[in-house]
């Protein structure tokens, strides 16, 4: 998307205050050009990571293994994000990771070009590295451009910097998935290494009209934390090293050694994580009661995003092997589904913001809760749809590009009651104590439903047969129907929060 720079009177001091973007801070667009570039460069290679680990001319593995290292995949790189807001908070401060996280993301790229499967997995640990780091710091600079929460402009700043994400997701897979399915997967993933330099170019070029508290490092570790982090981190990559040393050398290693543990780090964390915030004795009383009603969303959004999140993974494996992928008679690469929902988000999203408005003017906005309990009843109608395609390849026969479309579909409209609403009530009921974390904690929630579906895959479960996809669907529905039912309850722990 081309950026609209034009003269308009803004807020003196606000960097790039002789032009605006859209009638936003010029940084906007620095930000918004990086964000598209790398979601071009992430939705690019993840559209064709679940094709090329089942492909005979890929890693030819099983649909089972390749849904358990993609959902795994995934389940790390939202879990690292937690870690990478805290290294921009102590260490390098949010625009120095950027940057470093955007070279790191193309390091990951160039490494999956290569033609060896015992470089592909490096490449993904270091996208995910990258990803961490650069998911938890580039919207808290989005923030850094407005004079606080009041400035009017703050909500239509991040919608423009919601569209960049979406428009590089849309474009992904149209690109880097037709050359990575029809000329080369290497080339594609290389396309995606493309997309991220480009992105860290755009970052590096325009990180002048960024706002000042970018570069701040909010708290800095002093001297002796920086020397316990470096020996306890020294220690852990020892044990590690020394564990699958010993391991690969005895001849017992297989992917599940590598697999398992992340996976089980993505279900524990969580918890973890909760429960240390749940059990801080300086949360006051409405704080605590807050975070109660906050474990029933982290709850609801990790069954939503177990589901969703196999769009990219249980869908496409299907669609490669059993659609009929062709729209009047014209066939298109399988990695294009994933270019479904980012088109649909940009056409929905601005209803969906318009008929909460329309509503709560009217008095009628559904409740938080309410909206959870619809997403949660949408996404597992969504697997209720999903078993008339499997019913149709199972009969033998392939079945039309539209089931899928209409799958998408639905999830996209789920989608839309549950993200947004989610980081909205995650940063109105963070406790003051972790209002920087929360986001963090919020991303966790995907962690452990990708993990769920990692752990499934990992133990065998072909996510692709009707009894398994009917049995998430009515878990979708029945966790939709517990919080619905006690939403007065859920209500009553928010408190002041609407």
């Amino acid at each position: 998307m081309a950026s609209s720079l034009t003269k308009d009177s803004v807020t003196p001091g606000t960097p790039g205050s002789e032009k605006t973007f859209f009638g936003h801070p010029r940084g906007l667009a620095t930000l918004f050009m990086t964000e598209m570039w790398e979601r071009f460069s992430y939705y690019g290679m993840r559209a064709l990571l679940p094709l090329y680990l089942v492909a005979p001319g890929g890693l030819h593995l099983s649909a089972a293994t390749a849904t358990a290292i993609y959902s795994v995949y995934v389940s790390l790189v939202y879990l690292l994000a937690l870690p990478g807001g805290w290294f921009a908070d102590r260490v390098l401060g949010p625009r120095k990771t950027v940057a470093v996280a955007g070279l790191v993301i193309m390091l990951g790229h160039l490494t999956l070009a290569l033609p060896t499967s015992g470089t592909f997995f490096a490449g993904l640990g270091l996208v995910a590295i990258g990803s961490g780091l650069l998911k938890a710091n580039i919207s808290t600079m989005v923030g850094h451009l407005y004079k606080g929460a009041d400035d009017p402009r703050r909500d239509g700043g991040f919608t423009l910097f919601y569209i960049g994400i979406n428009v590089g997701a849309f474009a992904a897979p149209l690109v880097i998935g037709t050359i990575g399915e029809n000329v080369n997967w290497h080339l594609g993933f290389a396309l995606a290494a493309l997309g991220m330099a480009l992105g860290l170019g755009q970052f590096l070029l325009g990180s002048r009209h960024l706002n000042s508290r970018s570069d701040i490092v909010p708290t800095p570790l002093s001297a002796e934390e920086k020397s316990a982090t470096l020996r306890k981190s020294a220690i852990w990559a020892a044990i590690a090293v020394v564990f699958y040393a010993v391991v690969g050398f005895s001849g017992h290693y297989t992917l599940n050694w590598l697999l398992v543990p992340i996976t089980i780090a993505g279900l524990i964390i969580p918890v973890l994580v909760i429960g240390r915030i749940k059990r801080d004795k300086d949360l006051d009383r409405a704080e605590q009661s807050k975070m109660s009603a906050y474990i029933w969303f982290f709850v609801a959004a990790a069954v939503f995003w177990m589901i969703y999140d196999q769009g990219g993974s249980t869908l496409s494996i299907f669609a490669d092997s059993s659609a009929e992928n062709t729209v009047f008679g014209w066939e298109f690469p399988v990695s294009w589904y994933q270019s479904v929902n980012p088109v649909m988000i940009m056409a929905l999203a601005p209803v969906f913001a318009w008929a909460w408005l329309a509503m709560n003017r009217r008095g009628k906005e559904p409740s938080t809760a309410v909206k959870f309990a619809s997403g949660l009843l949408l996404i597992g109608a969504s697997f209720f749809l999903f078993l008339a395609p499997l019913s149709i390849a199972e009969g033998g026969h392939k079945a039309a590009a539209m089931w899928l479309v209409a799958i998408y579909f639905v999830q996209t409209v789920a989608e839309l009651t549950v993200s947004p609403v989610g980081l909205s009530v995650t940063t109105k009921m963070a406790p003051a104590k972790y209002a920087s974390q929360m986001m963090g904690v919020w991303f966790l929630a995907v962690t452990a439903g990708d993990a769920t579906t990692g752990l499934l895959s990992i133990a065998g479960v072909d996510l692709n047969k009707t009894g398994i996809v009917a049995f998430q669907a009515v878990l979708a529905v029945v966790a939709g129907v517990a919080v619905w039912m006690y939403r007065k309850k859920v209500k009553e722990l928010m408190g002041d929060v609407h």
